[in-house]
């Protein structure tokens, strides 16, 4: 059985290593002259992020989720995957309701078009190629400010969100939501958990990631991130149970130091659990046929939906 690919995370440069699968022709995300506009898209975001924040540790890193018992409590942490065989990271953040990055759902090679929904497979809890759950995709909305084939920039990346409504829902005895929340102002590490290329099989967690800049609804992190991170939610861990403070939308995994960048989520994620709420309840699964031509708007934001049985 084929392994899927990796999902590209914008800006990251990409040197081939021998655990990364080849992706045929070009790249969903890669851009001409990507060391170019690395170096452009950094100088904007330092613009916005004066970089703070511990040194991280040497020796820290992503750690496989292996054994069952690792995986306890991040069940909800999943991977999406989409119709050209790449994949993304994902969140539940409600029994039906999935939370990953808005580039995700569009294919560059197709002119950024829209993914069709009931193409895409969310498994949750992945380990050993094996999932503790895995659902179907009814709707997705996306962030009505994203810009799918805009150059990656601090703005897009402010607006680099989606949610997905699942076809079932997975009980929280199974998978147990996590809760979206600000990042404490004086918060200074997060965590990570994410799946990408060469740990596709399962899922690993990084903790201890430095917060190395904050401003203007951007966070910069020290996090190792590489294709697959894309959606990735960053955990404070700082309370009873994780909550999600951001999800990674860009990073370069070939930089000397880590480097990976998110959004503050808190501000608009209430206002696209509405959007999605307000789509129309899917009718039996046999009848839900969803295309992306059939991309509305509501509350000025984008989703799918499927048609009237």
């Amino acid at each position: 059985m084929t392994r899927p690919r990796p999902r590209f995370v914008p800006l990251a440069r990409h040197r081939p290593g021998p655990r990364l699968v080849p992706r045929p022709g070009p790249r969903p995300g890669l851009r001409p002259g990507p060391r170019l506009a690395a170096a452009l898209f950094v100088a904007a975001l330092a613009a916005v992020l004066p970089v703070a924040g511990p040194a991280r540790a040497e020796g820290t890193g992503p750690r496989a989720m292996v054994l069952r018992e690792a995986l306890l409590g991040w069940e909800a942490v999943g991977r999406v995957e989409l119709a050209d065989g790449s994949y993304c990271t994902g969140t539940l953040i409600a029994t039906d309701t999935v939370l990953t990055a808005a580039h995700c759902l569009f294919d560059a090679a197709r002119g950024h078009a829209a993914f069709d929904p009931a193409a895409i497979r969310f498994r949750a809890g992945l380990r050993a190629g094996e999932a503790v759950a895995v659902r179907g995709v009814t709707a997705a909305a996306v962030d009505p400010a994203f810009e799918p084939a805009a150059a990656v920039s601090p703005a897009r990346i402010r607006h680099d969100m989606a949610l997905l409504r699942l076809d079932a829902p997975i009980p929280a005895a199974t998978a147990a939501p996590f809760t979206v929340a600000a990042l404490p102002p004086g918060a200074t590490e997060v965590a990570v958990v994410s799946f990408a290329a060469g740990r596709d099989a399962a899922l690993s967690i990084e903790r201890g990631c430095a917060v190395t800049g904050r401003a203007a609804g951007l966070f910069a992190f020290d996090c190792h991130v590489s294709f697959g991170s894309s959606g990735a939610p960053v955990f404070d861990l700082s309370g009873r149970r994780a909550r999600i403070v951001s999800i990674i939308s860009a990073g370069d995994p070939d930089a000397a130091v880590p480097a990976a960048y998110g959004m503050d989520l808190s501000a608009s994620i209430a206002a696209l659990k509405r959007v999605l709420a307000a789509a129309r309840p899917p009718g039996p699964a046999a009848a839900a046929t969803l295309s992306a031509a059939g991309e509305t708007r509501a509350g000025g934001a984008r989703f799918l939906t499927p048609p009237t049985p």
